[in-house]
């Protein structure tokens, strides 16, 4: 099927994807396994992956009871899917109860009902185009201190709403969703793993979970930005997450490749992996983060409401994994306890590199045994960026080869964000720490999608 089509057939086609797939019984085959009608797909290589659970004490997914996603699951509660109709039928069929939903091959957020992918003109609707948004909203003529408004605002706003139903797509609880083989991959989804506890996400490539239709805010900073939507995955109001072996990028669609309009680059990604708005007990190990701008927020705002529901939530551990070329938030944290440990953080030349670890409202970050590879324009004092006065702990990092104090680095070469020492506790839920120096080699061979053995 071509990518374009007509509008109203697009359109039919990616509301509908859901309730088609529901309507449609997904046999049980003498294996015990689910597949959808019409698609024959092979055993996972790895057949010990899917009903494995989190280790006793490996992170804050391990603390108050355990996280097993559907290591439980019965045989009529195991799937194989390989497009988003699918994903969405398996998860309505099991609902609550365990289940391991395997994905099998490239599913595609933007698609229509038999799965091949759709481009954004399906979702404009109301007379919206790029072109009539850009000249509408010009500073020049709308002036720089008011947000859009009127007929093509809300037209980019009934338009997002389409692409909004067909990407995001919510996980239940008790759920396990692992790819089969090396190269499972979702692009241009955005999973939620949304007021929902017990989930494991192992074992895929994300890729390119990008907004059709940004928003031109002119009062964002002095020059104005576009701000978009939708991260490849979202844990938020969620509990007990297990996050492990999987790969997040902008896949072909870089952000340094994009347009600029009013002088301002057309940001079309958000985030790579936030975790936000009350999640708890969550432990991120062992992916590759790579080539994106803002990598993963946790925690998303300082307000007071949002203080309420955060404090004494947002716990979190990362450990092993590769943060690759990424400008910013790597993380950023507000309110949460987050220990960060054994990861690899690598700054090309020519990257764009803004800092790693964001120091937010009340958050309480332990930064030990990590290890930073930057290339030589990167200043080692920015690693980490002061955003609030809360203490952080950075000891046993190297950078290029070389044990580094980030604090006191940070101090001398920014004294006008001066970090205090001591993020007042002491994490105990590791079940291996590597020495430093070895962590770059250990990390690099084994994170990231298609290295689960």
């Amino acid at each position: 099927m071509p990518a374009r089509m007509c509008h109203a057939r697009a359109i039919a086609l990616v509301m509908g994807g859901a309730s088609l797939a529901l309507a449609v019984s997904v046999p049980a085959q003498a294996t015990g396994h689910h597949r959808g009608p019409g698609h024959g797909h092979p055993a996972p290589r790895h057949s010990g992956i899917e009903r494995a659970a989190l280790a006793g004490g490996d992170g804050w997914a391990a603390a108050e009871g355990s996280t097993t996603g559907g290591a439980k699951a019965t045989r009529d509660h195991i799937y194989t899917v390989s497009d988003r109709a699918e994903l969405i039928a398996a998860f309505a069929d099991a609902g609550d109860a365990p289940k391991i939903v395997r994905i099998d091959g490239t599913i595609h957020g933007n698609a229509d009902a038999a799965g091949d992918p759709i481009d954004c003109e399906a979702y404009r609707t109301d007379g919206y185009t790029l072109d009539k948004y850009l000249a509408a909203y010009d500073p020049a003529t709308w002036g720089t201190t008011e947000v859009p408004s009127g007929p093509l605002e809300e037209a980019r706003l009934a338009s997002a709403a389409l692409q909004k139903a067909a990407v995001e797509v919510g996980v239940p609880s008790n759920t396990t969703i692992v790819g089969v083989g090396d190269d499972a991959t979702v692009i241009g989804a955005s999973l939620q793993v949304r007021n929902v506890s017990n989930v494991i996400v192992r074992n895929i490539s994300f890729e390119d979970t990008y907004d059709c239709f940004p928003q031109w805010d002119p009062t964002d900073t002095e020059k104005g930005a576009w701000n978009s939507e939708y991260d490849n995955l979202v844990v938020t109001g969620s509990s007990h997450v297990w996050v492990d072996h999987n790969t997040f990028s902008d896949g072909d669609r870089r952000d340094s490749d994009q347009p600029r309009y009013y002088g301002q680059l057309f940001q079309q990604h958000d985030g790579l992996f936030d975790i936000v708005r009350g999640a708890d007990l969550v432990t991120v190990s062992w992916n590759t983060l790579k080539n994106h701008d803002k990598t993963m927020l946790i925690g998303n705002s300082d307000s007071a409401a949002t203080a309420a529901v955060d404090r004494g939530k947002l716990r979190v551990t990362l450990h092993h994994n590769l943060f690759q070329d990424l400008n910013e938030r790597a993380p950023r944290v507000r309110f949460g306890a987050v220990d960060s440990y054994n990861n690899h953080f690598v700054a090309t030349a020519g990257s764009v590199y803004g800092y790693s670890y964001g120091v937010g409202m009340e958050s309480r970050i332990v930064a030990e045994h990590n290890a930073f590879t930057l290339a030589a324009q990167v200043d080692p004092a920015t690693v980490i960026k002061k955003w609030k006065d809360s203490p952080i702990t950075a000891e046993d990092n190297y950078v290029n080869g070389r044990r580094t104090d980030l604090i006191a680095v940070h101090n001398a070469g920014v004294p006008e964000e001066q970090l205090t020492r001591g993020a007042g506790w002491t994490p105990v839920l590791r079940t291996r720490i590597d020495n430093p120096h070895a962590v770059p080699g250990i990390v690099d061979r084994g994170a990231g999608a298609g290295r689960l053995r």
